[in-house]
């Protein structure tokens, strides 16, 4: 299929991507009717940004979960035909294995063939910032590296910049523009390693609005169309998806708990799932006529208090999980089934008190390998996974065994034959037969208590 695109890399973490991709998507959707974003890596929350502006749920890409033709399935998916813009995830070439570069953003786009524009945070630096393109270029023998966009940067320094780019490389690397320092107005505050969601912050739209504003007159938006137009059409086979009759499946979304992959979303909806969303923080039982049950990730730790007096949601989530609904909870849905959250009373499903460990916790890729049959699959199988989390647990679980890509590894996860329930965030669409193995057993819940 026809799929213009292009891939918004940096040099490393903080190089002002999310900046850039922002900024590239208004200019783009305020010249075209269509326009789409796909994020590299296993993220939740620059895609909220991405979808801020486009208006439509973002794909995340991720070599790690997915093989190559999913990859480019979901990419295709996704586009539906519109010009794309995919944001790297980290260091353009910062991956795993031997090399370090597996499953990197550069793996994403030699996979589908995507031109890759780099951003280079140029504050306090200039013809400094050549050797730094020279190395990128001739790190890996196809860098698929097309141009260049450098943040922070003064308009007479860029100039400046621009020509010593074209001169040096020629057609090898095209420069299209700048971010200027921008006004405090437009910073999007952090936490942790990344961004906090755009739902967070009030006035999103009209920073983005700002920072699009003020990039028209620096980055040059027909020359990253023309880029964009150069990428190969793009091949690959549909997916084989089950399809089964209805089933109403509840899904809490709200602050506390809103870390869904879209993807995964949108596998079940594919499957004949009508997702059901309703709010803990609000204290909302659970939507009438649901047969399962997702509780996903978020920060239910910033709001302990709010959950632990909200009884009405509580008592709805404990009596469905302890009735056998069918149950994935991952991560912050975890720590809720849990008896206690910084002290304050959770659901109490699960025997485990929920604390804050301080610092980063097994943070990054794992591959888990079931220890006994369940609702997701059976004794021996293997899903793919990702951790996330400056909390933990005095009990995670030990129904599966997870090992990171470094080999290290450790027990965790609960699984019996209506619930998981871990740190580890699942991608369903990598495991497809663990969708299919839930669905079911909603199906067959929903048989049960008719």
């Amino acid at each position: 299929m026809n799929c213009p695109r292009i891939l918004i890399a940096g040099t490393s973490s903080g190089s002002g991507k999310t900046t850039a991709v922002c900024a590239i998507l208004s200019m783009l959707k305020s010249r075209m009717s269509g326009v789409s974003a796909c994020k590299c890596g296993p993220d939740y929350l620059d895609p909220t940004f991405h979808e801020t502006v486009t208006g439509i749920p973002c794909t995340n890409l991720d070599p790690f979960f997915c093989d190559d033709n999913t990859l480019r399935y979901l990419l295709g998916e996704n586009a539906g035909g519109r010009i794309t813009v995919i944001e790297g995830v980290m260091g353009y070439y910062d991956g795993t294995g031997e090399s370090g570069t597996d499953n990197s953003t550069y793996t994403v786009a030699r996979k589908t063939k995507t031109p890759v524009i780099l951003v280079i945070n140029a504050r306090g630096a200039s013809t400094s910032l050549l050797a730094v393109i020279e190395g990128f270029l001739r790190f890996v023998p196809d860098s698929m590296i097309a141009g260049v966009l450098f943040d922070r940067i003064s308009p007479s320094t860029y100039r400046s910049l621009c020509e010593k780019v074209s001169e040096r490389f020629k057609e090898r690397v095209i420069p299209v523009g700048f971010i200027p320092e921008l006004p405090e107005e437009c910073l999007i505050p952090s936490r942790h390693l990344g961004l906090i969601a755009a739902s967070e912050i009030d006035d999103i739209s009209k920073k983005i609005e700002k920072i699009a504003s003020i990039c028209e007159k620096t980055i040059d938006i027909d020359r990253l169309i023309s880029i964009a137009d150069t990428a190969p059409e793009l091949r690959f086979d549909p997916l084989a998806i089950p399809h089964h009759p209805k089933v109403r499946i509840a899904a809490a979304k709200d602050q506390a708990f809103f870390f869904y992959y879209h993807d995964t979303i949108r596998l079940l909806e594919k499957m004949g799932a009508d997702i059901c969303p309703f709010s803990p923080l609000a204290n909302e039982p659970l939507p009438d006529g649901c047969f399962g049950l997702l509780l996903g990730g978020g920060y239910p730790e910033l709001y302990a208090h709010r959950l632990a007096v909200n009884t009405v949601s509580k008592q709805s989530v404990s009596e469905a999980v302890r009735s056998g609904m069918p149950t994935i909870a991952e991560c912050g849905g975890f720590q809720y089934l849990g008896r206690t959250l910084d002290g304050e009373e959770m659901c109490g499903v699960l025997e485990h008190d929920s604390f804050a460990a301080g610092r980063l916790v097994r943070f990054g890729y794992v591959t888990l390998t079931a220890k006994k049959k369940g609702l997701l699959c059976g004794a021996g199988a293997m899903l793919r996974a990702h951790e996330f989390h400056y909390w933990d647990s005095t009990s995670c679980g030990d129904d599966f065994t997870a090992v990171k890509p470094s080999g290290r590894g450790w027990e965790c996860g609960v699984m019996n034959d209506t619930l998981y329930a871990g740190y580890p965030h699942l991608y369903l669409p990598s495991a497809i037969p663990a969708a299919d193995a839930f669905y079911r057993k909603c199906l067959e819940y929903k048989e049960k208590t008719k």
